[in-house]
C-alpha cells in the first residue's frame, strides 16, 4: 500500500484544492487488490464493508490504479465513522509537523480533518 501524501497547509485561493479535498485525498486506503467488487464500486465502505447510503457515505474522490498496459480510475467511498477514524490518524501526523498548527488553530488542513472526525461521531 502506497503511503499517502501528507496534505500541506495552503491559502484559500480558488486555484488550490480545498483543504477537505486534500485531507480526503491523503486518507490511507486499503490495497485495491484485497477489496470486494462492492467496495471498489463504492456500494459499501472501503474499510469495513458496511452498506452505504447517500446519508452515510463519504466520497473519497477518484483514485488511479496502475496496471500493466495502463491504468483505470476507481471511486471509493467510506462510511463517516471510518473516514473520521482515518482523519484522526492523519491529524495526529499532520499537526506536529505543521508550522501553522503550532501557532494557529485555524490551519485549514487541521480544521478539515477535525470536521471529518466530528462527522464520524468521534
Amino acid at each position: 500500500m502506497a503511503e499517502p501524501t501528507q496534505p500541506a497547509c495552503t491559502d484559500d485561493s480558488p486555484t488550490t484544492k480545498t483543504a477537505r479535498d486534500q485531507v480526503i485525498a491523503a486518507l490511507e486506503l486499503p490495497a485495491l487488490d484485497g477489496l470486494t467488487e462492492a467496495q471498489v464500486r463504492g456500494a459499501v465502505c472501503v474499510w469495513d464493508g458496511i452498506a452505504l447510503t447517500l446519508a452515510t457515505a463519504v466520497n473519497l474522490g477518484p483514485r488511479k490504479k496502475k496496471r500493466p498496459g495502463g491504468s483505470f480510475d476507481w471511486f471509493p467511498r467510506g462510511c463517516k465513522r471510518c473516514a473520521g477514524q482515518r482523519a484522526y490518524k492523519l491529524l495526529l501526523t499532520h499537526a506536529p509537523a505543521c508550522e501553522r498548527c503550532k501557532t494557529d488553530p485555524t490551519c485549514p488542513v487541521a480544521v478539515a480533518a477535525q470536521r471529518l472526525i466530528r462527522e464520524g461521531g468521534l
